[in-house]
């Protein structure tokens, strides 16, 4: 049954070449467009989600804050100021927290090495930092361990662009600077990252030192801000809402008080930012989509210009007694070839183009934030629904009229 069907729609392309090519190269260019946007689309939703990353990685970063209410007698306006025991008693006392650390600041740090000067604003943490904002170590390095916090020591972790302003193209590994005149080994580089949110400049740009050694040198008393990553993300909630509990015990201020304590929470970003990039794929394979609706207009057209060409030949064959249904599948059949077609010459083009995108090496400027296209197994499902509808609209039409061919008339059609 269906050898003769393949060869007749075959031989109707060839009778109708540039329709049938035309059609061919729309139905192409509509799946081309719908690949590549989801592609750009997944690329873009990767490239933002990684640039917030580069600030934090689903942590809640705790400030110190002003009181806003007046509460238990205590006045609005009065500072919070935060110790550094505070963070690991939320540890201890909020359930689902995995790591913790204290933040010392301090902008305007001098880093001097014989050749170079440079100024930075400069951070005392613990090990756990390194996960929490993805200061991740180059090849040769390390991050700050524990021992180090333990005895103080004067070890140095640079962000990746400050290293070269100091050391150039050397490996500064294991080298000695001064930083506010004081001798500190650098024990890591920074990994380059992507970084779209900051506070006091990009970790490219960053020096990390012990909080031990930190406190130790310049004296502070109390931390600039308490970063604490639950383990569970879904238990955002609960850990934000204990963390206010305990605090606001401790601190005479209310619970519900967020000027006296605010925090940034890069789990509630992140979900924001996937609504968002899932928002974008919709906009854009909705563009995609209608894209390929104008060329399976196109489907259509064709398919009306063969029945109207072959009603004799189809009138013969409902009088020697074809069923009507087998008329109908045979021109959605053609109609649903020619969607697939098209769209697989569609797909091929697309996937030589994203591959040829990922191979070039985009790491500045709108290249950057743009990231690398993606062509995701739900994207080319989605498109092929989406030819399979194309094909089965843009046939039925046709293939009922078709079948609704009179015999006898048929025959006196010229």
């Amino acid at each position: 049954m269906w050898i003769p069907i393949i060869k007749e729609f075959f031989n109707d392309l060839f009778r109708q070449k540039l329709r049938s090519t035309l059609t061919l190269i729309a139905i192409a260019w509509g799946t081309l467009s719908v690949v590549l946007l989801l592609a750009f689309g997944r690329g873009l939703g990767n490239s933002m989600m990684e640039g917030m990353l580069g600030a934090g990685n689903q942590v809640i970063i705790v400030y110190p804050g002003q009181t806003g209410m007046v509460y238990e007698g205590n006045p609005e306006g009065r500072r919070i100021r935060f110790m550094e025991d505070d963070v690991y008693q939320i540890q201890k006392v909020v359930p689902g927290i995995e790591q913790v650390s204290p933040q010392y600041g301090r902008g305007g740090g001098t880093l001097q090495t014989d050749l170079t000067r440079t100024t930075t604003f400069m951070e005392g943490v613990n090990p756990d930092f390194e996960i929490m904002r993805t200061m991740y170590p180059a090849a040769g390095g390390r991050f700050i361990n524990q021992r180090d916090v333990d005895e103080m020591r004067r070890v140095i972790f640079l962000g990746d662009e400050i290293a070269v302003r100091l050391f150039g193209e050397e490996d500064p590994i294991g080298k000695e600077l001064l930083l506010d005149s004081k001798p500190f080994t650098v024990v890591g580089v920074m990994q380059p990252k992507m970084q779209t949110s900051m506070n006091n400049g990009p970790d490219a740009n960053r020096a990390i030192i012990p909080y031990t050694t930190f406190r130790n040198i310049y004296g502070n008393q109390y931390v600039n801000s308490m970063l604490i990553r639950p383990g569970d993300p879904a238990m955002q909630e609960e850990v934000v809402q204990g963390i206010r509990k305990m605090m606001a015990a401790k601190y005479s201020f209310h619970p519900e008080d967020e000027q006296a304590m605010p925090m940034w929470d890069f789990i509630e970003a992140e979900e924001m930012n996937r609504k968002v990039s899932d928002g974008l794929e919709i906009f854009l394979f909705t563009v995609g989509f209608f894209t390929l609706m104008i060329a399976g207009v196109g489907v259509a057209n064709i398919m009306f210009v063969v029945v109207k060409e072959r009603t004799r030949e189809i009138g013969l064959k409902i009088a020697v007694g074809a069923r009507k249904v087998h008329i109908i599948v045979q021109f959605v059949f053609e109609a649903l070839f020619i969607s697939m077609l098209g769209g697989l010459l569609g797909m091929a083009v697309s996937v030589s183009i994203v591959k040829a995108v990922q191979s070039m090496n985009m790491t500045e400027g709108a290249g950057e934030f743009l990231g690398k296209p993606e062509i995701s197994e739900p994207a080319v499902m989605i498109t092929i629904a989406v030819l399979v509808l194309i094909g089965l609209v843009a046939g039925i039409f046709p293939a009922i009229k078709a079948s609704r061919v009179d015999p006898v008339e048929s025959l006196r059609y010229e």
